[in-house]
């Protein structure tokens, strides 16, 4: 009769282990899960930075002037007349 209840009690806990809330196959879903946030976190990161660029430019002083080119060279596509275009094909 130990003999039994033992079996069982091992038969239990290793079932656990492998299947169970915090089992093995538990913890490979979670560092799964953890590398696909580490890369939107990267990402989330870089749009920061640009946004941090953005408002930095919003600020009420008279704009830079170099400032105001990269801005209209970015966002509006502008190019003064002495540069070159080359065009992919």
């Amino acid at each position: 009769m130990v003999t039994v209840a033992c079996i069982a009690l091992t038969a239990y806990f290793a079932y656990h282990i492998r299947y169970g809330r915090h089992g093995l196959e538990a913890r490979a879903e979670i560092i799964e899960r953890s590398a696909l946030v580490d890369f939107e976190i990267k990402g989330l990161e870089s749009v920061r930075t640009k946004l941090r660029h953005d408002v930095a430019l919003l600020s009420p002083e008279i704009p830079n002037a170099d400032i105001v080119e990269e801005t209209a060279r970015d966002m509006l596509g502008y190019v003064r007349s002495d540069d070159k275009i080359i065009v992919a094909p």
